[in-house]
């Protein structure tokens, strides 16, 4: 049966020409030899692609980060999949394939630092020249619901912790803009006024634009919405750089106006019938009213992209009212035959996965690292209470180790003192609330008070019910004092061979106000913050 089967199909090929069936086993081969190469790429990149997608999805689900990246993730996902599922309305462009495969080579070069510098968020910036080289090779611009893959990977972006970083690097200059601002439209209405750079007073009541209220969150969602709205929209480059300067005129306005109606309502609460203005739900509304009015501008901007591609692409309409004979033939048409796909070598993918399997084994060192020649000793009495050491964890130990600084941390009665000092305050300061919600507590940041040293307050509640009251100040050597790691970091960045200490105070939120003062005023003085001239611009 068999040996009459493959003479019948040998009679039938018989039927066509032998240089006809040459031409099919050939194109088979190169099919064949195409799909291999393909998947030695894919396997290259995803070497190179594991650590960093592996972090950023660790980014999404430790508590510490506080990230919404894994909500954007399915958006930028959802839009990607409805754009190719429709049909392509153009053939394949080499060019185009050309592109990304040249993305991949710059990847690989971007994780190559990264893994060099061991500096996490240089290797997950990758994904975002990772998602528009998928874009490309999926063709999303050549769709019936076309997408922009540029714009896509550039909302793929805000999935990673921009939040965290633009905090930590330029809050203290968007407090600074944020605050001047709302001095301006204050200064307008009320006469008791006065601003001393990110501190308002209003009526004698002390208002702080502290690192929350610094408008990064509020322009990186507007950013967010920006790009969401461009890969739709795909605008021109003349309409992106005014879509992206009113983005960000529009969020720091919808932000200086959130905090002048915050300043009014914590200086003159009657104006609004009494409403405590920082108490939940009321100041997430005030909130998000603003980030509503902020997306107005956006709003009015992309239904102005819409028309003007709309009205482009009558010409283009007008092509489906041509025969098709003089659609093709019409020598007034425009007409390009498709470019020929090349079948992609095999050589250098092979080359791109070496390449791949170096980097991921290149040994990393952090350049980041603070001196290890930094002591702290911890007062040995504290308001008539003995110091009781407490050990730092294997992990902490490890991190120190690695990474320079140092950290102390005892026991005095009831209260607590933990010590951090180090010349990286980038890679070592963090605000409280960041690793006491990796350790599973519930944080609320209560604000800033001045005297008798600035200081921020929070409140940290443990799963068991318990609950504590911790003050934190970051001093360098120089004499600045300041609440938030935001300026710290600012600082440090214009006299990089300052060191810094944060002074961390715990104690039970039972114990008596009293008790709670003498403790800080003990720790105050043993650290002589209170003789050092206080150098901050919060102050005046």
């Amino acid at each position: 049966m068999c040996s009459m089967m493959i003479k019948t199909n040998s009679e039938f090929l018989d039927i066509f020409p032998r240089s006809l069936v040459a031409k099919m086993r050939t194109l088979n081969a190169r099919s064949s030899q195409h799909l291999a190469v393909m998947m030695v790429f894919a396997l290259a990149a995803a070497t190179l692609g594991y650590e960093p997608i592996k972090w950023l999805v660790n980014t999404w689900r430790e508590p510490s980060y506080d990230s919404k990246g894994f909500f954007i993730f399915i958006a930028v996902a959802g839009l990607f999949i409805w754009s190719v599922t429709s049909a392509k309305t153009l053939p394949k462009n080499a060019r185009q394939q050309r592109t990304a495969f040249s993305l991949l080579g710059v990847t690989a070069l971007v994780r190559l630092l990264g893994q060099v510098l061991a500096i996490n968020t240089i290797g997950a910036l990758a994904l975002v020249l990772d998602v528009y080289a998928l874009g490309l090779l999926f063709g999303l611009g050549s769709r019936v619901r076309k997408l922009s893959p540029g714009w896509l990977a550039i909302a793929f972006a805000f999935s990673l912790p921009l939040e965290r970083i633009a905090q930590r690097t330029i809050g203290y200059a968007l407090q600074s803009i944020s605050a001047d601002g709302a001095c301006l439209i204050l200064g307008g209405l009320f006469d008791q006024l006065k601003c001393y750079g990110v501190r308002i007073v209003l009526d004698g009541i002390d208002v702080l634009v502290d690192l929350p209220c610094s408008g990064a969150r509020s322009i990186l969602l507007l950013l967010l919405c920006f790009a969401l709205v461009s890969s739709l929209v795909r605008p021109t480059i003349k309409q992106m750089l005014i879509g992206g300067l009113l983005t960000l005129a529009a969020g720091l306005l919808a932000n200086m106006m959130r905090i002048s109606v915050l300043a009014i309502g914590i200086a003159r609460p009657q104006t609004f019938f009494g409403v405590d203005v920082m108490a939940q739900p009321w100041h997430d509304i005030i909130g998000l009213i603003a980030l509503a009015l902020g997306m107005l501008p956006l709003l009015i901007w992309a239904n102005g992209v819409t028309r003007n591609r709309a009205a482009a692409s009558i010409d283009e309409r007008c092509r489906h009212f041509i025969p098709d004979r003089l659609r093709r033939d019409g020598w007034w048409l425009e007409h390009k035959p498709a470019p020929k796909m090349r079948a992609i070598q095999a050589l250098p993918a092979l080359a791109f996965l070496m390449l791949a399997l170096v980097i991921v084994n290149l040994p990393r060192k952090a350049i980041d690292v603070a001196r290890r020649s930094i002591n702290i000793e911890l007062p040995m009495q504290l308001a008539g209470m003995n110091a009781r050491p407490v050990p730092l964890l294997d992990k902490e130990k490890a991190y120190f180790l690695k990474y320079g600084g140092s950290a102390q941390k005892a026991s005095y009665g009831p209260h607590q003192l933990l010590v951090v000092r180090t010349s990286a305050p980038l890679r070592h300061l963090h605000a409280p609330d960041e690793c006491l919600r990796g350790l599973g507590m519930s944080v609320q940041y209560l604000g800033v008070r001045h005297n008798p040293v600035p200081s921020a307050i929070y409140r940290a509640t443990t799963q068991q019910g318990q609950a504590y009251l911790i003050n934190v100040s970051f001093v360098s050597d120089d004499g600045f004092i300041t609440t938030n790691i935001s300026e710290a970091v600012w600082r440090w960045m214009q006299n990089p061979r300052s060191t810094w200490t944060a002074i961390q105070r715990i104690t039970p939120a039972q114990i008596t106000p009293r008790a709670r003062q003498q403790f800080d005023a003990a720790v105050i003085a043993a650290f002589d913050l209170a003789s050092t001239p206080i150098k901050t611009a919060s102050l005046p």
